[in-house]
C-alpha cells in the first residue's frame, strides 16, 4: 500500500535489462557512448524533430534548471504557476543556474490561464532598467496537483508567450503520463503547441534516475553542454543514463508504463469516490488529492499504508476530514489498491 510517490517505485524490468547489458562492456565516457546515439535518434523520432538537440541528466531539477538557464538572462524573470514544481520543489535551483534570475508566480491553485499570464507579463516594465525583464514561460505537465493541460491550453499559453517573444519550457517530469491521459503524440504536446524546450521525464515513470532535455532549436546545444558540465551534471559513466533511457523508449515502453500508472490511479480514485472521499482536484493522470476522515487515515497508517497527508496532521479529532496526496506508479497491483480501500 505504497502511494507516497512514483519516485519510490522500483525500476521497470525493461529499463533494468538495458542497464545490466550496459555493464557488460566498455563504452566511451561523458556522453560519447554508442547507446546515447541510439537514444538521440529515438527521441528525435518520438518527438518528430530530426534536428533536435538531446541531452541526459540524472534529475528533474537539473533538467529544468539547466534548460531554463539557456533561455534566461540573470536580469530576467521566469513566469510559472505559483504551484509549479520549479517554485515548490527545487530549492531555487532555476534561479541559481540562471545567475540570479527571479520567478514571477501566477496566482492559481493549479494551472496558469492565458489571461493571468498576460497580466503578469504586462506588469514587467520592459526597457525599465530598474525592473526585471520578461523571460521564459514554464508549464508543468502533469501539474503538481495532478491535472493535465490540454493541447489547447498549452497552445494558448504558448501564444501569449510568443506574442511577447518569450520562449516556452515544458516541465515534463510526468510527460508520458500526460501523453497517455491525452492520447496525443510527444510532438503535439511540445513543439507543435509552441514549446521550445522540454524536460522529458523518466525517473517518475519507471527509470532509475534519468531525464532528457530536448531542445527543438539545436542552436542551444553548445550552451547546454557547457552549462551541464559547469553545473556538475555531466556523468562520466554516462552510458548508465543512456541505457535507462534506451530501455524506457524501446518499443514505446514509456507509454505502456504511463498507461499502467494512470490506470492504477483511476482504479484507486473510483474506489475512493465510492467510499465517500471528496477530491480537491479531479484526477487526470497518476496523482490523486482527496480527503476523508482522520480516523480512516489513522487506520491506514496503522496498517502500513504510505502516502502524504496534505493539510493536517495524523493526530487530532477522529471525525475531521484531512486531505491526502496519493501517487500510483506502474508497479502498484490491484491487490494493494483493494487492500488500501478495505480500510474505508
Amino acid at each position: 500500500m505504497f502511494f507516497a510517490s512514483d519516485n519510490a517505485g522500483p525500476v521497470h524490468p525493461k529499463v533494468m535489462e538495458r542497464v545490466i547489458a550496459a555493464n557488460s562492456a566498455h563504452q566511451m565516457p561523458y556522453g560519447k557512448d554508442t547507446i546515447m546515439d541510439e537514444v538521440r535518434t529515438r527521441i528525435r523520432e518520438v518527438f518528430e524533430a530530426p534536428e533536435a538537440a538531446v541531452y541526459l541528466v540524472a534529475t528533474g531539477t537539473a533538467a529544468n534548471a539547466l534548460a531554463l538557464a539557456c533561455y534566461t538572462q540573470p536580469w530576467q524573470t521566469i513566469f510559472c504557476s505559483k504551484v509549479a514544481h520549479i517554485e515548490e520543489d527545487e530549492c531555487n535551483a532555476p534561479e541559481f543556474y540562471a545567475g540570479g534570475a527571479k520567478l514571477s508566480l501566477i496566482d492559481t491553485d493549479d494551472k496558469m490561464t492565458p489571461a493571468a499570464l498576460e497580466a503578469a507579463i504586462a506588469k514587467q516594465a520592459v526597457g525599465n532598467v530598474h525592473g526585471a525583464q520578461p523571460g521564459p514561460v514554464s508549464i508543468t505537465q502533469v501539474t503538481e496537483r495532478g491535472s493535465v493541460h490540454s493541447l489547447a491550453e498549452i497552445k494558448a499559453l504558448s501564444a501569449v508567450a510568443k506574442a511577447h517573444d518569450l520562449p516556452v519550457h515544458l516541465d515534463g517530469a510526468r510527460f508520458a503520463n500526460a501523453m497517455a491521459a491525452l492520447g496525443c503524440t510527444a510532438a503535439q504536446m511540445s513543439w507543435k503547441s509552441g514549446v521550445d524546450v522540454v524536460s522529458f521525464g523518466g525517473t517518475k515513470n519507471g527509470c532509475m534516475g534519468v531525464e532528457a532535455v530536448v531542445f527543438f532549436d539545436p542552436a542551444k546545444a553548445w550552451e547546454f553542454e557547457l552549462r551541464r558540465k559547469r553545473g556538475a551534471h555531466l556523468f562520466s559513466k554516462h552510458r548508465f543514463l543512456s541505457a535507462q533511457m534506451a530501455g524506457y523508449l524501446q518499443d514505446d515502453a514509456f507509454i505502456e508504463i504511463a498507461h499502467t500508472a494512470n490506470a492504477n490511479a483511476a482504479y484507486l480514485a473510483e474506489g475512493l469516490r465510492a467510499a465517500g472521499a471528496t477530491f480537491l482536484h479531479e484526477p487526470q493522470a497518476n496523482m490523486i488529492f482527496a480527503r476523508w476522515p482522520r480516523a480512516i487515515h489513522q487506520k491506514l497508517h496503522d496498517a502500513g499504508a504510505r502516502y502524504y497527508l496534505w493539510d493536517g496532521p495524523l493526530e487530532g479529532p477522529a471525525n475531521e476530514d484531512v486531505a491526502a496526496r496519493l501517487v500510483c506508479d506502474w508497479s502498484i497491483g490491484r491487490d494493494q489498491i483493494d487492500a488500501f480501500l478495505s480500510h474505508f
